[in-house]
């Protein structure tokens, strides 16, 4: 599922380490429980990172927790030690993917208001087989290279081209990846946050989690309520729906957001002069996006490249008028070095880590339907309705079929015993669409759910909603949650982060500034 972070956290910065690659596939050992097995990491040795604004170090802990003397693995941790004589602790922090780096996250304590964040050791990590990680997980630099094959399977030899693409990324993962693939599971990241407990001598931890982050947090609670403190969730993965079922549920909303989209760039046809209707402005969309099976720009972006880089305003508000200047100038001017200042060259070193850990988590983490026919038959009945991610969520995930490594079972998710938590989202979250936010809310009965009311933003606190962003102050400062409400709905209200000016990127990408505020491609 794309993951990706708020605005306010997007720039994380890792530091550079060496990393490598553990020889030879090891048999596949599940030890399901997110044990540490008794396992204390050695102290960590720190240093200067982040241009100085925190420290920096690698922790040892065992590829197999099940085998503690047996082989070791390094993981990369950030910290940014409180200011405040009121002390409350560390807070680990994590991005969500599952594949995002988080050291930079470890600066998040900046953005909570009423400098609560002084009062916290942040603490960022990058999670095992994640950037700065021993080692470091990468697959095929080039495999989201320009021009990919038309996403949508409209013939029998586009079908296979995409399952061949799959199955060979899958089979340079297992090359790549060796024992490291048995032992990617949540559960796995779960006994390294214990780790990260231990080394840093807590009792507890506090946490805040976006998106898969949130998931990740959910398994940490459930199998050690007694060593939670206070949580945060922004955008709520659904635990019921892990993980097949879970991108099928994000194609409809992402369908439905782009809608919202193309409404709001109708409505600013006076700066953007792509049509007075969203109907109009989506039928250019997908007018483009024939035109560019063709005939790709500059031969570079091609049907599946345009569609990427308008994922994101499904994700969010914030590259919202950034899209849709591009896309402005590129019907009414043919600007098409625009178009690909959008799009990442493809081959940089480890471009592909993010992806390649998304794999090992997801593909591992649960038994993926082994049918190509179920994933035939479900991805074509969505995409009759709700066409604009859905062949793209579905190669994205098609690796999952011929995975190398063995797959377990997930975690059962219950929060009777943690203590009170708050959770994040808004109504229109496309790739953790709302009813997950309520799914956990029942699950964890000492839970509060703020709802960006109408939003299509996914994780998108601590932007600067001062509803949203005071009770998270006020919580991490004091532990008091808003009054939980009866039934199943939210318990506070808040207003959704709002879109951008329409004429803030025109000014902005007149003086060159063309990818300001966007993700990098993911789930």
């Amino acid at each position: 599922m794309r993951k990706f972070l708020a605005a306010t956290v997007a720039s994380a910065a890792g530091l550079v380490l060496a990393a490598g690659v553990i020889p030879g596939a090891a048999q596949a050992h599940d030890h399901g429980g997110g044990g540490d097995g008794g396992w204390t990491p050695p102290p960590i040795t720190w240093s200067s990172c982040l241009n100085g604004a925190a420290e920096c170090g690698l922790m040892t802990v065992p590829l197999d927790y099940a085998k503690p003397n047996g082989t070791k693995i390094k993981i990369a941790v950030s910290r940014v030690r409180h200011t405040s004589s009121d002390y409350q602790g560390i807070m680990l922090v994590n991005p969500g993917g599952p594949g995002a780096s988080g050291l930079g996250l470890a600066r998040l304590g900046t953005s909570v208001p009423d400098d609560v964040g002084d009062k916290y050791d942040w603490i960022g990590f990058d999670p095992r087989g994640v950037g700065s990680s021993q080692p470091s997980l990468t697959c095929d630099d080039e495999y989201f290279g320009y021009n990919r094959p038309y996403y949508v399977p409209v013939t029998r030899q586009l079908e296979k081209t995409w399952l061949n693409k799959a199955e060979n990324y899958a089979e340079a993962c297992d090359r790549a990846g060796g024992a490291l693939l048995d032992h990617t599971k949540t559960t796995d990241w779960v006994a390294d946050m214990e780790s990260i407990r231990k080394v840093l001598g807590a009792k507890q931890i506090n946490y805040y989690g976006f998106s898969y982050g949130t998931y990740l947090g959910q398994v940490y609670a459930t199998l050690h309520p007694d060593r939670v403190r206070r949580m945060v969730f922004d955008g709520v993965v659904n635990p019921t729906r892990v993980w097949y079922d879970a991108n099928l549920d994000q194609d409809v909303q992402f369908d439905k957001n782009m809608d919202t989209y193309f409404s709001w760039v109708a409505d600013h046809n006076a700066v953007y002069h792509l049509g007075t209707s969203g109907k109009v402005v989506k039928a250019k969309y997908y007018a483009i996006l024939q035109k560019l099976r063709v005939k790709p720009i500059q031969g570079k972006i091609g049907p599946d490249e345009w569609n990427d880089i308008f994922v994101s305003a499904g994700y969010y508000v914030y590259g919202w008028a950034d899209i849709a200047t591009m896309f402005s100038r590129y019907v009414n001017a043919g600007d098409e070095a625009g178009v690909l200042d959008f799009y990442a060259p493809p081959g940089d070193p480890g471009a592909d880590n993010t992806y390649a850990v998304y794999l090992a988590v997801q593909c591992t983490d649960v038994q993926w339907p082994l049918s190509w026919s179920k994933w035939e038959r479900d991805n074509w009945r969505i995409h009759a309705k709700y066409p604009f991610i859905t062949w793209n969520n579905a190669w994205y995930n098609a690796p999952c079929l011929d995975w190398g490594a063995k797959a377990g079972k997930p975690v059962q998710i219950n929060g009777k015993k943690v203590p009170p938590i708050l959770l994040i989202s808004e109504t229109n979250d496309a790739a953790t669409p709302y009813g997950g936010s309520l799914e956990v809310r029942q699950r964890f009965p000492r839970s509060v759910l703020i709802e960006g009311v109408g939003g299509t933003t996914h994780a998108g606190s601590l932007s600067g909603v001062a509803c949203t962003d005071d009770t998270i102050a006020k919580y991490l400062d004091t532990g008091v949650l808003p009054h939980r409400v009866p039934g199943n709905r939210s318990d506070k209200k808040c207003a959704p982060v709002p879109p951008p000016p329409a004429t803030a990127a025109a000014t902005m990408l007149s003086t060159g500034s063309s990818r300001a505020g966007m993700p990098l491609l993911g789930r």
